[in-house]
């Protein structure tokens, strides 16, 4: 049992993901500006270090040291609790994510993984609703137009979004029939998978939720083609543009974090997590290897968000909650009633009848997907007629 263990393994598993954390944080941010001006011809970073790797830690340093300016009329105890609400988020929601296999030493057997909750899943649910109030307060507490429409915009995006990636994490807990995030990795990693030989990942019976939670992630995290809220065009910075400093840092290193930290749950909740193939020694198969296949899949959906800053062009607002609330949020709930009518007919008939049930929830997800815009469209003519 976990609470069995000693203090001293509570305080190393904190400080290894909290490191794990941070220099995953400033790997991010080093190679998507290498990344994004290789893409446009640029050079990126190449100045401070090799290849200009020890860049972010400059900025840091210099972002520490700069000078605050505060508005005088903002709220000072909310507009300086803003920032740290979303930091602090960041890191908690990253608290139950595994990220590595079973560690021994002195004499004590665990696994990375700072709190294996039994509500796994609704902890990461609920730091993302609590990181919304540290957008909404920075809105209102600039006292100023465009940070507090930033905020609001923030908001309604998020809370939209949040719904969807609420039904497809659902999907998830039915499928598994529990919502901790270990023994979802374990079924992925020790049941067999629908077809022989291939992994038991869960985006493979449950592709529609992967899909409506990979679109959820993206929106939640405002990052682009879904940086609304940020657009310099109309609102300046968003909800931090009274923002400085220190203060701006942590808005800035939140977003990054997010994006870590939503990688780590498709890939956790989708793809396996830690599981992965294994050889050699003990050592090498139960601590490094689950480790590096982690890296490894959260690595590949984080190039994936540099890929899509560098390719696609901002959507308009509107485009973007008709796309959530009309489309991914109804395909969403028609998807959870499969997945249940799909675990439901596995209790009671063979294996096969999952892959039958599969295709039907999938040919409804579809099916609704294309009439989504039909409907759209008609009632927004219905609406203008009366």
């Amino acid at each position: 049992m976990t609470s069995d263990l000693p203090l001293w393994v509570h305080v190393f598993r904190a400080l290894v993901q909290f490191a794990f954390f941070l220099v995953a944080t400033a790997l991010l941010i080093w190679g998507e500006r290498r990344l994004v001006a290789r893409m446009q011809s640029r050079y990126g970073p190449n100045r401070v270090g090799p290849l200009g790797i020890l860049q972010t830690a400059v900025d840091g340093l210099k972002l520490f040291f700069k000078e605050d300016v505060r508005p005088s009329m903002v709220d000072g105890p909310v507009y300086l609790l803003a920032p740290l609400i979303s930091a602090v988020v960041a890191f908690l929601a990253w608290a139950v994510v595994p990220i590595g296999g079973e560690v021994t030493m002195l004499g004590e057997t665990f696994t990375l993984q700072v709190a294996d909750l039994n509500v796994g899943l609704l902890w990461f649910l609920a730091m993302g609703s609590i990181n919304v109030y540290g957008i909404v307060l920075a809105g209102w507490a600039s006292q100023s137009a465009y940070p507090l429409m930033g905020s609001i915009r923030s908001s309604a995006q998020m809370v939209s979004y949040e719904i969807a990636q609420g039904l497809a994490l659902a999907s998830v807990f039915i499928y598994a029939g529990t919502l901790t995030v270990s023994e979802i990795v374990s079924q992925q990693a020790n049941e067999p998978g629908l077809v022989a030989g291939i992994p038991n990942w869960f985006a493979i019976p449950l592709f529609p939720a992967f899909v409506i939670f990979f679109f959820g992630m993206i929106a939640e995290t405002q990052r682009p083609p879904f940086d609304m809220p940020e657009a310099e065009g109309e609102l300046v910075g968003g909800f931090h543009t009274e923002y400085s400093g220190m203060k701006f840092a942590m808005f800035f290193l939140a977003e990054f974090m997010n994006v870590i930290t939503v990688s780590a749950i498709v890939v956790t909740t989708f793809f396996g997590g830690t599981s992965g193939p294994v050889f050699g020694p003990g050592w090498l198969a139960t601590w490094i290897l689950p480790t590096f296949w982690f890296v490894l899949k959260t690595f590949v959906f984080v190039f994936v968000f540099v890929l899509l800053r560098a390719t696609l062009p901002r959507i308009r607002y509107d485009q973007l909650m008709r796309l959530g609330w009309r489309l991914v949020i109804p395909v969403g709930l028609v998807w959870v009633l499969a997945t249940a009518a799909m675990v439901v007919l596995n209790d009671t008939e063979a294996n096969s009848t999952r892959l039958v049930v599969a295709g039907i929830g999938g040919a409804l997800a579809i099916g609704l997907y294309v009439l989504a815009p039909v409907l759209s469209r008609r009632s927004r003519e219905m609406t203008a007629d009366v």
